[in-house]
């Protein structure tokens, strides 16, 4: 399996805007420096600034990113913690991994990601009545990546998440275990995308937020997906 060279500055994540939130100081502070200052004093007596955040038994504590790592450190950390309890593509229930998008139609790509989870949730109830509104995150890697271009037609990308993620977690736990940062692989949703997984958090560098999209689910199974103003 080939090792590459991947340098890509806007990787895309979508998350749900019900998980994104301003700094609830943010309107007392004139500006960044005063921000500083103030979540500095709240620290010292919030308990909500000193919860942690629970963290699985295949990640170490001191993996995790912190606030000196710049903005979001919590989304990066989030995603390694909070995981689905049958996991996903290319991590296991007890270590999440940051699954984003990249090249030319990356935006398209994590759409047609987000929109195939969620119908496949919607379908679960038989009722295609929903609004969910999700934000870029837009986040730059430079480091190697193994790269699985030539597993196309293989149980690890079979659409299929019964046949393709018991196949994709058990390669990415050997190649977890030797070392690897991560994976590149072509989507199983966008045909031509592009989606990447990595498997360690200091390797996410440079978040920064995007467009705001809505996905609108009008009784049938595609959304409508249209950007927020």
């Amino acid at each position: 399996m080939p090792i590459v060279q991947f340098a890509e500055p806007d990787t895309i994540r979508l998350i749900s805007t019900a998980y994104i939130s301003e700094p609830a100081l943010k309107p007392l502070a004139d500006d960044d420096g005063d921000l500083a200052y103030l979540e500095e004093l709240e620290g010292l007596t919030s308990p909500r600034r000193r919860l942690t955040t629970p963290v699985p038994g295949g990640v170490h504590p001191d993996e995790l990113l912190s606030e000196r790592h710049g903005f979001g450190w919590s989304y990066v950390n989030a995603a390694f913690c909070y995981t689905r309890a049958s996991g996903n593509r290319f991590n296991r229930p007890e270590r999440g991994a940051w699954y984003a998008t990249w090249g030319p139609n990356a935006v398209e790509t994590a759409q047609s990601e987000v929109a195939w989870h969620l119908t496949r949730e919607l379908d679960a109830t038989g009722i295609y009545e929903n609004i969910t509104a999700y934000c870029e995150l837009i986040a730059g890697f430079t480091v190697r990546f193994h790269d699985l271009a030539s597993y196309e037609g293989k149980a690890v990308l079979d659409p299929d998440p019964d046949k393709g993620y018991p196949a994709g977690q058990a390669l990415a736990a050997e190649l977890f275990q030797s070392g690897s940062q991560g994976v590149i692989y072509p989507s199983a949703r966008k045909e031509g995308g592009s989606c990447l997984a990595a498997f360690r958090p200091h390797i996410v560098q440079n978040i920064r937020q995007g467009d705001t999209w809505s996905f609108v689910w009008s009784g049938g199974q595609e959304p409508a997906i249209t950007r927020k103003a």
